[in-house]
């Protein structure tokens, strides 16, 4: 029988929320990424976080992206949701107010700006696991939070709630997550949150990645994770280093705007942002361009 957890393995895939000129959600090419994503075998989508411009997205507007999303996925695959914030008790409610049905899981980013201790974040979590009736992951990544859920905070949350079922690891600290690796719980998921770093990480133990570039390659990502997981690391390897300068580019000038570069050049979306998010300057454009062209001269 499949563990609940099992579904979590392998490669997810942080989704742009595509815009049209005007600045509208362009729900058709959003509706064409997310096939995209799925035909090409990713394990699993995440709606509403970072990558899909969330902060700019109103209170309608995020209702209707999700219900877009779980319309057109159709439970092909796992869709899982961001919701998290700085003010728990903002958080709890957002849970409250959802509806459920087609959602799998939470991925909930660790409480930025106010720069909790380490109990806050832990109380903070615990309350989110107790109303939440989906399972969730955790997401660390001080480089935008301004804080770092640390190891052994991680590891007191997986022991003090069975609904809290693994964390997205964009640290970058390698000790932090070997820590993880060593301690979790069984069951307990670590997945990478840096492209660059998910093959090193996949040797160390990890369980797979939640990845940005995988919205323009989700063939080629889904196949690297896969081999990786297998233990085939010559393959794997193969497959890293052919998208590494990619990896870079699309983070060049800041995250989502690479990927959205990139999808514009592969026809899936448009280039567009909603500010304070500008696109790419013209050197990184050209820059993932090249790449690109690179990658799709070789069969992956």
């Amino acid at each position: 029988m499949q563990q609940l957890n099992d579904k979590f393995r392998g490669t997810g895939v942080a989704v742009v929320t595509p815009f049209a000129k005007s600045g509208d959600i362009d729900f058709e090419s959003f509706g064409k990424v997310l096939d995209h994503l799925i035909v090409n075998g990713v394990e699993y989508l995440i709606v509403m976080g970072t990558t899909g411009e969330t902060p700019t997205l109103s209170k309608d507007e995020k209702k209707a992206v999700l219900d877009f999303s779980i319309r057109k996925i159709k439970s092909r695959v796992p869709l899982v949701i961001g919701i998290g914030g700085n003010n728990t008790a903002e958080v709890v409610h957002s849970i409250h107010d959802t509806k459920f049905e087609g959602i799998d899981a939470i991925l909930s980013v660790s409480p930025y700006y106010n720069k909790p201790q380490q109990q806050g974040i832990f109380e903070h979590f615990k309350a989110i696991a107790e109303a939440s009736p989906v399972p969730v992951i955790l997401y660390t990544v001080p480089g935008r939070t301004g804080g770092n859920i640390i190891a052994e905070t991680t590891l007191k949350l997986a022991n003090a709630s069975a609904n809290i079922i693994g964390i997205k690891e964009a640290s970058g600290n390698f000790d932090q997550v070997y820590h993880l690796l060593k301690y979790r719980p069984k069951d307990f998921l670590i997945i990478s949150g840096d492209d660059n770093l998910t093959l090193p990480f996949l040797a160390a133990g990890v369980d797979g990645v939640i990845s940005v570039g995988a919205n323009a390659y989700p063939k080629e990502f889904s196949e690297m994770v896969r081999t990786g997981l297998k233990g085939d690391f010559e393959k794997a390897r193969t497959i890293h280093f052919q998208l590494l300068e990619f990896m870079s580019a699309i983070f060049a000038d800041g995250s989502p705007a690479g990927i959205k570069a990139a999808l514009e050049i592969r026809q899936l979306c448009g280039n567009f942002l909603r500010l304070p998010l500008v696109p790419v300057n013209e050197a990184t454009y050209i820059k993932i361009r090249n790449c690109i062209e690179q990658i799709d001269k070789k069969s992956i």
